[in-house]
């Protein structure tokens, strides 16, 4: 009789579970060794901001003498509009104030609020500060009884981004302490940006506070540094 050979398709079905099995054995390669992964997470928002934290914490810890935190600062806010004009009636500014007073004031550093700015010093006088004039601030700073002025600056730009079509802004501040006789303490800034939606003033005022505590630690950094106990005079 002729030989029978065992039906083919079971032989290659068997061969290719045998496979299978030596394949699912097998060890991993290379990219399980290196511990590889298809969604890898990313670590340098969390890196970044644990740098943040630690030169603010850095700045924080400048030891500051303990007459110096007796000594009045004279916070003065404006803004660059659109046309260049420098807007500085404080009243429009009181969150942008707050932002800032608010941190110095938690630091144990002495400041004035608006209301006692606007009654010691005229708008004409706190326009003159903000176009540089020397004379003017120490006018101003005389005329309020502060050791130190502290003039903040903040200028935002919004505009159409081209490609999702939604509004962006852009906000730039720039702080500079003085002492009375105008000497510069301290001078820092920062900038931000984001998509603000609809209402570009409260996304320029969220860029601000965000940016708040490294600025004010700066700042704080600098006065406990660099100013004099009697205000400046050094």
């Amino acid at each position: 009789r002729p030989f029978l050979q065992p039906p083919e398709p079971a032989m290659r079905s068997g061969s290719a579970f045998a496979l299978l099995a030596m394949l699912i054995l097998l060890p991993a390669g290379p990219a399980s060794a290196q511990g590889f992964k298809f969604s890898q997470p990313d670590a340098a928002p969390a890196a970044e901001e644990a740098a943040r934290q630690e030169r603010i914490a850095q700045q924080l810890s400048t030891p500051c003498r303990a007459e110096l935190k007796g000594k009045k600062i004279a916070v003065i806010i404006g803004e660059v509009q659109s046309n260049g004009y420098i807007a500085a009636q404080q009243q429009n500014y009181g969150p942008h104030f707050q932002a800032i007073n608010a941190r110095l004031r938690s630091l144990g550093l002495a400041t004035y609020t608006p209301e006692e700015i606007r009654k010691q010093i005229a708008q004409a006088e706190i326009d003159a500060y903000f176009r540089n004039d020397p004379d003017s601030a120490l006018s101003a700073a005389k005329r309020l009884g502060a050791s130190f002025m502290l003039r903040g600056l903040i200028s935002s730009q919004a505009m159409m981004n081209p490609v999702i079509r939604v509004n962006q802004v852009s906000v730039n501040m720039g702080f500079t302490l003085t002492g009375a006789n105008g000497r510069i303490i301290s001078d820092t800034g920062a900038s931000s940006s984001s998509y603000a939606g609809a209402d570009v003033s409260s996304m320029a005022l969220t860029l601000v506070n965000e940016q708040a505590d490294e600025v004010v630690a700066r700042l704080y950094g600098d006065y406990c540094r660099n100013a004099a106990p009697a205000g400046g005079s050094r």
